[in-house]
This record gives C-alpha cells, structure tokens and sequence, in this order.
C-alpha cells in the first residue's frame, strides 16, 4: 500500500532539500565527496524496478520481502510468527523517531530520502522468529525505499537486506536511496548483513539509524562492491549503555569508483561495548573514504570499543582515506582505534608462486583470503546470491 503518514514527510523533504541545497566541501561530511556525482544522482527521475527472475530461489523458512517495485512488499507473502505490520497508527508515531534520536533526520542523503520514497515496510517483530530477506528491486532512475523495524523486548532475527547487480536498462543510469530505521528492545538481538552489488554507472545512498536499548545485541555485516558513486552510514545509539554492537564491513572499489562509508556509534550509558572492522580494496584509480566516529560522554562510564579500518591498495593510483575519531569524556573506559593501508605482501605472494603457483593466480588467492574474513560473516542466505548471476562476487578479484 502506499503509506499516506509519508505525504507529509515527502513535503518536509521536499522542502528541506529545497532550504539545503547540494552539500559542498566546505562541510566536513562531504569534504571528500565526488558532488558531481552526488548531484547526478540527485538530478534523476523517480523510477520503481520490477522482480527479476535471475535471483536465487528463497530458502527454506527464510521470508523474502521485494521493495522499490511499485508493489504492496506485504503483498502475497505470509509472515512469519511473530511479524506483523504495524497498522498506520503505530507507523506514524514509529516513524522517524531513531533517525531523530541518533541525530541524522534532517541530513541530505535522509532528506533526499523523505522527498521521494512512497511507501515503507514496516515490521513489529515478537519473539524468537525465521530468518527475513529484503530484495531492493533494480530499474532505471532513483529507487528511494524505506524499511522500519521494531524488535521488542527479547525477540531475535537474522536480516539479510541484497541490493543485486542486475537493472532492466543497461544504458539507464541506476540510483538506489534507502533508509532503515531500527529499534532494539532490551534483550533482543539483530544480526543484520547487507549485500550491495552494482555495474556500470550506479550509486547508492545508503542510511542506517539503530536505537539500542540496555543488554540488547545489534551485529551488522555490510559487503559492497561496484558502485561507481556509493555512501554507507550506519548510526548506532547505545540509549541507556549496557548493549553491545559489532560492526564490520568490506568496501570494494575499481576503476574511478568512490565508495564512502562514514559509521557513527554513540554510548548514553555505562558498561556498553562495540568492536568495529572496516575493511576496504582499492583498485585503478578508485577512491575509497572510512570515517568512524565514537562518542563516549561522561555517562558512559566502562565502555569498552575498539575500531580498526584496515585497507587495501592494488595500485598505485588508486587513493584510500581513513579517519577513525573518538570523542571520549567519560574517565573509566577501554576504548581503542587504529587505521592501516598497506599493499599485497611480497612474502605471501613469492611463498605461493614458490609452490607453482601463477602470480595472478597468487594474487587473486591472498585477495579472496583478506575478503572473506568479512563475506563469511554474512547470513546463512548470502551463498546462494553469491553464486547467482545477479551479484558481483565479493570474493573474486577485481
């Protein structure tokens, strides 16, 4: 159905991008940023995809969502126990309120997203429930889609979320903008993996906005690879501490791609952990961007969170900037970050070819082995995509 609680949003966003305008380089979000691209992005019709037929078949006692279609995602799918859609009166009140509370409703990229997304999934989820799958269908044009899920008190889910490589014109410029708004009771756990493929002139604008509450568990995977302009944020509030989060990712950027993920993980309470890995392989003359910030305010006594971003550089055009940030007030905590940039070791690649094997084929094994450490991480649905025609595999060699 279309969501008439987001009519008035689409006003707000229109008009708020109106207010903005374009980001520049003067802020330092967008310092970085290719606006070029952003504003090419921008600039493109609203258009909705359809299903396609080249995606793996739905494993069993998996339930899969289609959104960006123009179609119902609730439409001819049974949820599973535990799920149910929130009726309009929930929705408007859910609505909007962890971007708000994690500080990013009224950036660009969310605006962008409040202007031109129609409907929205959203899900109350109960309980211990089967695994969800969410295919965000590729066209022609900007695709906006808006997902919100409510996880109450101890309920646990694995979430698999795929945006394929697949699009219906070749020769159309393909935009993706999509926001997820999460809020983790206490006690419930989300394991939450994210697959992004893409080909030829795509971009992706991606938001995530994730409320924790005390002892609850929120574990996010993200893969991304292709996207000749693309922008990952995941925002984690830590509401009253005691929650732990993980966060690991692996950026994959070729030609004259630029891919940026900026995270952001606030702690508002005590004891509260995070372990943070940002993985990232540059190739030709790509570009890619890490800024991870932490904030641990006085409240957030006994944190305990470590950040590493470690990158990959396969040429020597090829350019990575990372910038790791903690803002610490609070005295009692354990809190630790560190980047490196670094090429394919010599030794491993000299040890292999020793043994007879070929220096592409060296080369692609010790690359698949840095990759994987992130891709395994992924749900237990992401083999089979992997190995469909609608995904660029992560694993080999760009």
């Amino acid at each position: 159905m279309v969501n008439t609680v987001l009519t008035p949003v689409q006003k707000r966003g229109q008009a708020n991008l109106e207010r903005l305008g374009l980001p520049t380089r003067r802020q330092e979000a967008w310092r970085l940023t290719d606006l070029k691209r952003l504003e090419a992005m921008a600039s493109l019709p609203s258009v909705e995809g359809s299903a396609q037929h080249a995606w793996p078949s739905i494993h069993q006692g998996v339930t899969r969502f289609v959104i960006g279609t123009g179609v119902d995602p609730l439409e001819g799918v049974q949820l599973p126990e535990g799920v149910s859609p929130l009726s309009e009166a929930e929705l408007e009140q859910a609505l909007g309120h962890t971007l708000d509370r994690c500080g990013c409703a009224e950036t660009w990229p969310v605006e962008l997203n409040h202007a031109r997304s129609q409907r929205v999934l959203a899900l109350r989820v109960r309980g211990s429930v089967a695994p969800l799958e969410i295919v965000l269908a590729a066209g022609g044009g900007l695709v906006a889609t808006r997902v919100l899920l409510l996880l109450e008190e101890k309920a646990e889910l694995d979430l698999f979320q795929v945006i394929p490589a697949e699009r219906e014109s070749a020769a159309a410029p393909l935009a993706h903008s999509h926001v997820i708004e999460v809020h983790l009771g206490q006690e419930a756990r989300l394991r939450h993996g994210v697959l992004a493929s893409a080909s030829d002139d795509s971009s992706l604008l991606a938001h995530l906005a994730v409320e924790q509450e005390p002892r609850s568990s929120y574990d996010f995977v993200s893969v991304c690879r292709g996207w000749r302009f693309g922008r990952l944020e995941p925002r984690v509030l830590q509401v009253d501490g005691q929650a732990t989060t993980r966060l690991t990712g692996l950026a994959m950027t070729g030609t004259d791609e630029q891919f940026a993920t900026h995270t952001s993980v606030c702690f508002e309470g005590p004891e509260g952990s995070l372990d943070q890995l940002q993985k990232a392989v540059a190739a030709d003359r790509s570009h890619s961007i890490f800024n991870g910030a932490i904030q641990v305010p006085r409240a957030a006594q006994r944190t305990d969170a470590s950040q590493l971003s470690r990158n990959l550089l396969l040429s020597n055009r090829a350019r990575v900037d990372a910038k790791p940030e903690l803002e610490i007030v609070a005295d009692d905590v354990r809190c630790a970050h560190g980047a490196t940039v670094s090429q394919l070791q010599q030794d491993q690649l000299f040890y292999l070819r020793s043994r007879g094997v070929a220096a592409d084929e060296a080369a692609a094994l010790l690359l698949k082995g840095y990759c994987c450490d992130v891709v395994d991480r992924l749900p237990s649905m992401a083999p089979s995509w992997l190995a469909s025609a609608a995904i660029n595999d992560p694993a080999r060699p760009l």
